[in-house]
């Protein structure tokens, strides 16, 4: 009986991972420019990966598997973030705009013009 929740346990893990890493694919391909991509990007790697690296956990037990996926998650967790951030940068140094409109520049004209 125990065997089965965890199984069903893992199974839903592993299937909002798989969703949420499909939901973040859909998303590197319709998003209008490179700083939404970095989103849908973070998206796919903290809650995507993490989900199906916990849902895999479960589904092995205590073991080195187990041991091996915990060190790619924490690899991951280390590396997501810094991978972005430096996509980001080298965006920002070549003078990517984002697409838009700004609205905190309209927001700011209005108030100066009372």
């Amino acid at each position: 009986m125990m065997d089965q929740i965890i199984m069903m346990a893992a199974l839903t893990l592993v299937s909002i991972g798989t969703l949420l890493v499909v939901i973040g694919a859909f998303g590197l391909i319709r998003l209008p420019d490179v700083y939404s991509r970095i989103h849908a990007a973070g998206v796919i790697d903290t809650g995507g990966a993490a989900l199906i690296i916990l849902g895999l956990c479960l589904y092995s037990g205590w073991n080195l598997v187990t041991v091996k996926l915990i060190a790619i998650g924490v690899f991951l967790v280390f590396t997501s973030p810094i991978s972005g951030h430096a996509i980001a940068l080298v965006a920002h140094d070549q003078k990517i705009d984002p697409e838009g409109v700004d609205e905190t520049r309209s927001a700011k004209s209005s108030k100066a013009g009372k």
